[in-house]
């Protein structure tokens, strides 16, 4: 369904008339709201899937599982009610006139009734070089009235979060309580019964969700049923400053945890009103690392506040430097990407940036930082290498210490002997328990993780200089690249990260990145001193690259192109894993030019409307192997796909966060239904190219 389309369905949604809203730089699949942590993770379905064509009221916000997590907004102007976020049966709807986003923050107008504007931004804030702000798992919902018609008007403010944001099993009993920490007031609510390192339904069985304001005398709060609560504010305007003392199921009458304020008189002057949302956690993850035995690591920002509260007041007063610096980001993203490639890109790396480190769970301590990543849609699996690896442009470009956090953990595991097999291990587990697999029974993917780890490996010393880092894991590093010597050339008949395509024997598109991997080793090699060892991967990697210009190239086809796999020569496929070549600066002293424009040429003769497809089997695609064959390939076929891709967000019907895999046809999902996965970090790929 096209744009005009979506936006007929919000007119029609829930038999409400909306004004049409304009939506800049694209209407996406789904808005992000709270998108800051695997568990704070709220968004807006958009797309025609399931969607409501991208409107903040009349529908409620959901967690990326598609669970509710209903979060209200109302708005009282001369008596009238107006509903400004959710979907509260019988609710007038205020008008929404425009929506943008940014790297950090979507921002909603509105227009209520005539007489008052509303500007609402939901702020998630990214800060990759400063570890203290990112380890804090909170968002932030800023929201100014003003009047539009020259007249004083009498406002309150009405917003509440349910119990649905605390636990994935709504039957479960949850508690909660209010109380004032150094100008604020808060509602924190948490299930009764806590397993520490558990989920249902990917929500955490852990942990204190906090909903916080300012205190101030123009401002009421109450906690107790839906119905209830905002009732009393649809009727008086305020609420009763008291708690329900009845600790009940999620869906035991709904409870809900509101602030009303009471604006006052509102001139054309804005009034804002600002709120915060998050979600702590002493400890988050257990993994298999040192020693026989788990290690518990604590959530990061403990190394830096004494207290839940100490952390929730510094998040709320912290408001103007975090946006200030959210700014900056947002800037920096917008520049750059424009420069590479125009307002296209900029319209999907910067709806990649939240969704990519929501993905990343900051633990350890300030001094020794882990982050642990979550496999979001896909299979909630942790640590998964070839997850991680097509994230590491972003990654790249922001903070490249951080891609050393991601690594550690899997070296903890593999380098203290809890995983039998030579190849390097594809995750550790289910998140949040990083076990690994002392029998070696993890997914089966040896060429492309060993492949992974090494690229990973030198592409953070080349913008670190750590050279400490490659001896420390010299050793693991060449048992990988043993493996890469006996495998790589003639790949076995296996899957690649591609897995949902299915397993396949000589891979074209697998078998260079294992021989990238071990040019790649030389240069580590040469780094750490061991010249015998640089000389041979160099030899052997290009020794096997132009073997495989003959093995994996259809010289004879008009015009020729790389197969899917040697000797079919009617396949194709991305060749996305040559862009490593051009990440560790190799350029086409190792892979020929010829091969780069071979495929250049190629992908515009293949493509489809939304996209080239990810090869010959199917006709779905995946935006991050896109861009990393975008990257490195001519302005013209580069502009090409990427206009394709930015015209699909804006049309799709699919109504999940920014899924990375949809069919170039249709722009639906192709039956597997991935979004929020973190490996949007690879639509990066321009900007992180050295």
């Amino acid at each position: 369904m096209g744009f005009k389309g979506a936006i007929t369905s919000a007119f029609l949604f829930g038999g409400l008339a909306l004004g049409a809203s304009t939506f800049s730089p694209a209407r996406p699949p789904a808005i992000p709201l709270a998108v800051k942590s695997p568990y704070l993770n709220t968004w807006l379905n958009a797309g025609s899937d399931g969607g409501n064509g991208g409107y903040l009221a009349g529908q409620w916000p959901v967690f990326w599982q598609q669970q509710v997590t209903a979060w209200t907004g109302m708005i009282r102007v001369d008596g009238a009610v107006y509903q400004w976020m959710g979907s509260v049966p019988n609710s007038k709807n205020v008008d929404q006139t425009e929506f943008s986003y940014t790297s950090t923050r979507s921002n909603f107008v509105m227009n209520v009734g005539g007489k008052v504007g509303m500007n609402i931004t939901f702020l998630s804030p990214v800060t990759p070089n400063d570890l203290k702000r990112q380890s804090l798992t909170f968002s932030y919902l800023d929201v100014g009235v003003y009047s539009l018609d020259g007249a004083d008007h009498d406002v309150q403010l009405y917003t509440d979060i349910s119990g649905e944001w605390v636990s994935g099993d709504l039957g479960a009993i949850i508690e909660w309580d209010n109380g004032t920490s150094d100008g604020l007031v808060y509602h924190k609510i948490n299930r009764n019964s806590q397993t520490e390192i558990t989920e249902t339904r990917e929500l955490p069985n852990w942990g204190t969700f906090y909903w916080s304001t300012a205190d101030s005398d123009s401002l009421t709060y109450q906690s107790g049923s839906d119905v209830d609560v905002r009732g009393a504010f649809k009727n008086n305007g305020v609420l009763l400053t008291s708690k329900d003392t009845r600790f009940r199921a999620v869906n035991d009458n709904w409870p809900v945890f509101a602030f009303a304020k009471d604006l006052g008189s509102v001139s054309g002057r804005s009034v804002d009103t600002l709120f915060t949302i998050g979600h702590t956690q002493d400890d988050a993850i257990k993994l298999l690392g040192e020693g026989s035995d788990l290690t518990t690591y604590p959530s990061l920002w403990k190394s830096y506040f004494d207290s839940d509260l100490d952390a929730v007041t510094f998040f709320y007063k912290d408001y103007k430097t975090a946006a200030g610096l959210a700014t900056d980001l947002d800037n920096k993203v917008a520049s750059d990407s424009l420069a590479a490639a125009g307002q296209d890109y900029l319209t999907i790396t910067s709806l990649a940036v939240r969704q990519t480190f929501a993905a990343l769970q900051f633990t350890g301590t300030d001094s020794d930082p882990l982050v642990f990543l979550k496999e979001i849609s896909s299979n909630s699996d942790i640590q998964t290498v070839d997850v991680i690896f097509p994230a590491i442009p972003l990654i790249l470009y922001t903070n490249p210490n951080i891609l050393n956090y991601l690594l550690k953990p899997l070296f903890l595991n593999q380098e203290n002997g809890h995983y039998p097999n030579t190849n390097a291990i594809h995750d550790l587990g289910t998140f949040p328990l990083a076990k690994g697999y002392p029998d070696g029974t993890d997914e089966p993917q040896p060429l492309e993780e060993c492949g992974n780890m090494i690229i990973m490996v030198l592409a953070y010393y080349q913008r670190t200089k750590d050279t400490a880092y490659l001896n420390q894991h010299y050793k693991i590093l060449t048992q990988w690249a043993g493996y890469l010597i006996d495998e790589s050339l003639i790949p076995a008949d296996q899957i690649s990260t591609d897995d949902f395509a299915g397993s396949l024997a000589n891979q074209t598109n697998l078998a260079i990145k294992g021989i990238i991997g071990l040019r790649a080793m030389a240069d580590i090699a040469k780094v750490t001193d061991h010249a015998d060892d640089a000389a041979n991967y160099l030899d052997t990697a290009t020794s096997y690259i132009k073997q495989w210009q003959d093995l994996g190239i259809n010289k004879a086809a008009n015009p020729p192109h790389t197969t899917l796999s040697y000797g079919d020569g009617a396949s194709h496929g991305l060749l996305y894993n040559l862009y490593a070549n051009s990440l560790l600066g190799f350029g086409y002293d190792f892979v020929p030019k010829s091969v780069y424009d071979m495929q250049s040429a190629f992908y515009p003769t293949v493509a489809l409307k939304y996209c080239v497809p990810l090869d010959t089997r199917h006709t779905y695609s995946k935006t991050d192997w896109q861009l990393w064959a975008a990257a490195i390939a001519s302005e013209e076929t580069r502009d090409d796909i990427i206009s394709r891709i930015a015209g699909w967000v804006n049309v799709t019907p699919t109504n999940r966060p920014f899924t990375d895999l949809y069919d170039c046809v249709t722009g639906d999902y192709p039956g597997i239904q991935f979004a929020a996965r973190p490996v949007q970090g690879g639509l990066f790929s321009l900007l992180a190219l050295p």
